[in-house]
């Protein structure tokens, strides 16, 4: 089965071309590009349109001729409207569009890509498969603030989290490499990117996380402050910034990049070797900060079986994790420096023998993710179809 999995950014396109057969049940990349608009902030529908026509060439010439046999797309946010993957039609795509306020940049652009993919493959089959899909098992006393009842009822406003097709793929190989069986797992995962966040999964399912309503809340991020007193939020208001500006800057111009910057953890970890005080700082309250929340969830799940590690910080940051683990010892974790920094690919354990459990590192691929869930539900729609019209 030939997957197109695209993951629209707000003005940026990532999409992967994977096989996925009976004879191999993990997806290979045929292909795989990342796209600038040259529109800033938007992914236009006419730019859209020429790239898959360059697209769809591309994978004419590597397959031989043959077409997608399903599309599979990244939503960052489905609200409390979808729970799983599912396939895509107008009705989802106007749901889609109509969650752009609580992810203003980026469930705008997965809505313009669905369309721009039905134009340009109209029989092919599209799944979206939802980053906040996972969290919808996050108990009422962990996702709901504590503001009146109506703003829940009437506007929606609870904790949705996000990175939920990442922390659920980490979860799954991490128990596959611990021997333990699937709903069993006891895990804290910790999810570090230019985005961040921080998940508890017990019984191999998330009961709390560090995103909230938005992406915004609670870890540093590359750009995005985390938590913050909300009183700050009013102080700029009275002082003459809008609510565009002030989204602009917690969202875009927070974080490590207001700290040090630079939103680039490589480059702030280079600049603290080199004695950056601003640098050092950065690195420090990122590091204190994501350390608090892994302590405050090995309480949430019971005690942890494991500490994951995942996305591209988590996977290459060998200082940056040794930085988190070394606070960790009240836990007693510890780093042993040697697996730390050892350029071995793939599941590995980085933490001593001694430690009370093991700290993995997990590579990410969320992609592999989005090609696994599509081939579900386009296959299962089939054999549903198969069924009634036998």
């Amino acid at each position: 089965m030939l997957i197109l999995v695209l993951n629209p950014g707000s003005s940026s396109l990532k999409y992967q071309l994977r096989r996925l057969g009976p004879s191999d049940p993990s997806p290979g990349i045929l292909l795989e590009r990342a796209i600038n608009s040259p529109q800033e902030g938007t992914l236009d529908p006419v730019f859209l349109g020429n790239v898959f026509d360059v697209v769809d060439a591309a994978i004419r010439d590597i397959t031989g001729g043959e077409r997608p046999d399903a599309i599979g797309h990244r939503v960052v946010h489905g609200g409390d409207r979808f729970s799983s993957p599912v396939r895509v039609t107008q009705t989802v795509m106007d749901d889609i569009q109509e969650l752009v306020e609580f992810a203003p940049l980026h469930n705008a652009a997965s809505a313009t890509c669905m369309r721009a993919a039905a134009a340009r493959w109209p029989r092919t089959p599209q799944v979206a498969v939802f980053d906040t899909a996972f969290h919808r098992t996050i108990p009422d006393h962990a996702s709901r603030y504590a503001v009146p009842d109506e703003l829940h009822t009437k506007y929606g406003i609870k904790r949705y989290g996000f990175h939920g097709i990442s922390v659920e793929m980490a979860s799954r190989h991490t128990g596959t490499y611990l021997g333990v069986p699937p709903g069993a797992l006891n895990a804290v995962v910790a999810h570090l990117g230019n985005g961040a966040s921080v998940t508890a999964v017990r019984e191999g399912r998330s009961v709390d996380t560090s995103m909230g309503m938005t992406p915004l809340e609670r870890l540093v991020m590359g750009t995005r402050s985390g938590d913050l007193d909300p009183s700050i939020v009013t102080l700029l208001q009275r002082r003459g910034l809008g609510p565009d500006e002030i989204d602009e800057l917690l969202n875009h111009r927070a974080g490590l990049l207001g700290l040090a910057g630079s939103a680039d953890m490589r480059a702030i970890q280079d600049a603290a070797r080199q004695g950056d005080t601003r640098a050092i700082l950065a690195s420090d309250m990122a590091a204190y900060r994501l350390a608090k929340y892994i302590a405050a969830y090995n309480m949430v799940v019971g005690g942890a079986a494991a500490l994951i590690l995942t996305g591209g910080i988590g996977e290459h940051s060998s200082r940056f994790r040794s930085q988190v683990v070394s606070r960790l010892g009240p836990l007693g974790l510890f780093v042993d420096e040697a697996r730390n920094r050892s350029a071995e690919t793939g599941v590995r354990v980085i933490s001593t023998d001694a430690s009370a459990f093991p700290v993995l590192v997990v590579p990410s691929d969320e992609e592999r993710a989005i090609a696994e869930a599509t081939a579900g539900v386009v296959l299962s729609d089939e054999s549903a179809i198969r069924c009634v019209n036998e």
